[in-house]
């Protein structure tokens, strides 16, 4: 076969240098064309790392081609509206006509199959409010007794995305979106560049593992770097990152190549120098330190609201957590709960499907056992994961969160397509790459209205969900309030798939319900190191 192809190629060259002769007297440029035909397959049959070339020269590159085309033909031609992965195209449309302020209606009724398993709905009422009367735009003050200057936040945010995994236009877009829109920008790990502070929208400034923007020259935490940073007037709150949902328990590595100048400046690292970024955090190893690092970190920020972002992984080791703030009566101002099917940029394929507690037994969790260890009075809960629509923000206060991150929807409202290039620097709309000629496709002053317009469309749909079901304020809404069809013939309210826990019963071994025992027991103030309890079951 590949005797044949090459001989083929060689007569094709052959055949269009006579043909030129003998009929317009120019084979050259004929010989221009079919050339370099005939030295790639040569170069296809002789080449060692590909076998389909090797056995078929030049046919073998169709299988690249359909490859590349595969995922574009079946986004715009193949999939339903209600499959597409990892947000269907009902999702994403209500995004990009929200942003654009197009019609956001839908005819003829549901696409839903709303007999299917897992198929959630919201109670409403007879006795309905008029949206018009209600808030239009809710916030929750964040900031416990250690907070000097509490924060009001909106109930949707821009969730952690940093300079570098998106561009510097993306970046700003962004940011003018939360100015004009009063939401708060999470910066992501990556620090705080001069793009965040473009349009001098409200920042949360995320600290990760790497330290970056607060780092000393050996990559440790700098309380000097902090304070400087923590105390410009955009920065309104502070979140350390302990792991996030597209990756749980994994570090991280930047590239010699890809620290410029410019990052490196906004990282306070080495220009064109690999810098890692470990799984575990150096400024604390226990429970115990970490409360006692947030509770230095409030102190140097001059007493604006820090807390910390998980996706849930061991149970024991957040009760232990818990167990802390109560030894030290330090307490976090919020906590970030992160869904394990969150995720923007690059991540392992193990992790990023089989790792971390998805984002609504992650959230109950951490919600039932703040209120168990009578702690939520003091603590905002903000959620992350999927959240798209005015339903999303529901669900998930409805499970205990006060207020949302979404980062892929606000990726879309700046122009993201799902084109599923983020990890190769080549996002065809300039949000996810760091290439200049696709970057400046992505026009600033226009997607930064579009960003505010998304968000603000959002949130009104929210309040009109609220008033539907007979509420006028987020904290009425409740677990009773969603309905999830367990099969054909079974729904059960969120209220009974994760029912509450009394408040204050895992103060003492006595109220401790069955469930949480092993897990309560396992917590360790003074290590992370997970314990796990062997369970043998004799057989019959």
């Amino acid at each position: 076969m590949r005797v044949l192809v090459i001989l083929g190629s060689l007569a094709m060259v052959i055949g269009s240098i006579l043909a030129g002769l003998f009929i317009s007297g120019g084979y050259w440029w004929t010989l221009i064309l079919t050339a370099p035909i005939f030295m790639l397959a040569i170069y296809d049959a002789f080449q060692k790392k590909k076998a389909i070339l090797r056995n078929f020269p030049i046919l073998g590159r169709s299988r690249y081609a359909a490859e590349w085309l595969r995922p574009k033909l079946y986004q715009y031609f193949i999939e339903p509206d209600t499959d597409g992965r990892p947000f269907n195209r009902l999702d994403r449309n209500i995004v990009y006509q929200r942003s654009k302020m197009v019609n956001d209606t839908t005819p003829f009724g549901t696409q839903i199959d709303t007999y299917n398993d897992g198929y959630e709905w919201i109670n409403h009422s007879i006795g309905a409010l008029d949206h018009h009367d209600l808030e239009e735009h809710p916030k929750v003050l964040v900031g416990g007794k250690n907070c000097k200057q509490p924060y009001n936040l909106s109930i949707f945010n821009v969730s952690a995305m940093s300079f570098g995994s998106l561009s510097k236009n993306a970046v700003m877009a962004l940011n003018g979106g939360a100015s004009i829109g009063e939401f708060a920008q999470n910066t992501g790990e990556g620090g705080i560049s001069e793009h965040h502070d473009k349009h001098n929208g409200d920042l949360i400034y995320q600290i990760g593992t790497g330290y970056f923007g607060c780092r000393t020259a050996d990559g440790n935490f700098s309380e000097e770097l902090y304070a400087e940073r923590t105390n410009k007037p955009n920065v309104k709150m502070i979140e350390i990152k302990l792991s996030q949902g597209a990756k749980p328990g994994h570090g991280g590595i930047l590239p010699a190549k890809k620290a410029t100048p410019e990052i490196a400046k906004i990282r306070n690292i080495e220009p064109y120098k690999s810098v890692l970024s470990p799984p575990y955090h150096k400024a604390f190893k226990t429970p115990m330190e970490l409360i006692q690092f947030i509770g230095k970190c409030q102190e140097l920020s001059g007493g604006k609201p820090v807390g910390f972002k998980l996706c849930v992984g061991h149970k024991s080791e957040f009760i232990a957590i818990c167990k802390a703030m109560l030894e030290t009566g330090i307490t976090p101002d919020f906590i970030s709960v992160d869904g394990g099917e969150g995720g923007t940029g690059a991540a392992p394929l193990e992790f990023s499907n089989s790792v971390g507690m998805p984002f609504i037994e992650g959230l109950t969790f951490v919600y039932n056992t703040l209120i168990g260890f009578n702690l939520k009075k003091e603590i905002t809960l903000i959620a992350s994961g999927k959240i798209v629509s005015g339903f999303h923000v529901f669900r998930a206060i409805s499970l205990g969160a006060d207020a949302c991150y979404s980062a892929r929807a606000m990726m879309m409202a700046v122009g993201c397509i799902q084109a599923l290039e983020c990890n190769h620097n080549t996002c065809p709309t300039g949000v996810a790459t760091q290439d200049p000629s696709l970057m400046k496709g992505l026009d600033v002053n226009d997607k930064k209205f579009r960003v505010a317009n998304y968000h603000r469309e959002t949130v009104k749909s929210f309040v009109e969900l609220m008033a539907a079901t007979g509420i006028d304020h987020p904290d009425q809404i409740n677990r009773s309030h969603v309905n999830r069809r367990i099969d054909k013939n079974k729904v059960a309210t969120y209220n009974q798939i994760f029912p509450y826990i009394r408040e204050g019963c895992l103060l003492t071994k006595e109220s401790i319900p069955e469930s949480w025992k092993t897990d309560v027991a396992l917590a360790d103030i003074h290590s992370f190191k997970p314990r796990f309890e062997m369970v043998y079951i004799e057989e019959d």
